[in-house]
């Protein structure tokens, strides 16, 4: 086997000009469903996070100079942390199944004519 003929063939197909199929389409939007929630998960998660550990870092003295008003402060924010981190994954679950009824029609009529081809 001639190992510089695979590499350029590799390298050819690369470049080559792709064709669209039914199953990449499909591929597509069933990720402009899946998208949208996962990147709002992701992105009030780690707010979330941020904000629990700033109310923790108040309780604990690291930041505010440990004085009681500033630990009552941060048991508030520090709630508000934990009420964002468990509401997380209902809020995903709720933009997603938004998203799959938004594009449900498209995505069935497209994986039914795939089928009825093999």
């Amino acid at each position: 086997m001639n190992t510089d003929k695979i590499y350029a063939e590799q390298i050819a197909n690369e470049y080559a000009p792709k064709q669209t199929s039914k199953v990449r389409a499909l591929k597509r939007l069933d990720a402009k469903v899946k998208n949208p929630a996962n990147i709002f998960a992701y992105t009030f998660g780690i707010i979330a996070c941020l904000v629990l550990g700033t109310g923790m870092s108040l309780c604990m003295g690291v930041i505010g100079g440990g004085e009681p008003i500033m630990m009552g402060i941060g048991i508030a924010i520090g709630c508000l942390g934990i009420l964002g981190v468990s509401g997380n994954y209902f809020l995903y679950k709720k933009i997603l199944i938004k998203q799959k009824n938004k594009y449900a029609t498209d995505i069935i009529k497209l994986a039914n004519e795939i089928v009825e081809e093999n």
